[in-house]
């Protein structure tokens, strides 16, 4: 079971470096949204590769971290009936539902998607909209989101193993104290320090 959490351990890392830097693309959607709408503003114009990049941000935030909200047991869950059950009981029902539920549902959505990917990176698609950008960065978006997911599903799996045989804590517990945008104030704030000096 050592190698298994080691891996556990790895993805969850993984998991914890892409929600921290996928949070910055939030901040570029909005920048890049308050220009849009100022440069339309002041000069009556405006840029559809402006707007389309602004979707594909939302589409990587919200795809992307995916994985690293599973890591954070912020995703919504069933409480209200299991709360009714024991923690072993609880757990065993999360295991059921990340095997016959969650990782079937990823391999299909990668494996439904990837071959959109290599078609529209192949033709070159193009947004039908003037100047718009290639769409298949965003399509990219999918696959690689749901592989995060699987991964983190895969390490959430094993934690929940290991915890019925007694080698770690309970992993159903929320990894953080502050909230998601405590956490992101504090890290702009650190950068913004830090480049002070």
């Amino acid at each position: 079971m050592s190698p298994l959490l080691q891996l556990s351990r790895l993805i969850d890392r993984l998991s914890e470096f892409v929600g921290r830097w996928v949070a910055w693309l939030v901040l570029a959607a909005v920048l890049i949204s308050a220009i849009n709408a100022a440069v339309r503003k002041a000069f009556g114009t405006s840029s559809n590769a402006f707007l389309e990049i602004q979707w594909y941000l939302f589409a990587g935030v919200f795809l992307l971290a995916a994985g690293y909200t599973l890591l954070r047991q912020e995703h919504v869950k069933i409480d209200v009936v299991l709360g009714h059950f024991s923690k072993r009981t609880q757990i065993k029902v999360e295991m059921f539902g990340i095997v016959c539920f969650l990782l079937p549902f990823v391999f299909a959505m990668v494996s439904l998607v990837w071959p959109l990917v290599v078609k529209a990176y192949v033709t070159g698609e193009m947004s039908q909209n003037a100047g718009g950008l290639i769409r298949w960065p965003v399509f990219a978006l999918v696959p690689a989101g749901f592989a995060l997911l699987g991964l983190q599903g895969l390490s959430e799996l094993i934690k929940r193993i290991a915890f019925l045989q007694g080698l770690i804590d309970d992993p159903t517990k929320k990894k953080q104290e502050k909230t998601a945008e405590e956490e992101l104030a504090e890290e702009i704030l650190a950068h913004t320090q830090g480049g002070k000096r």
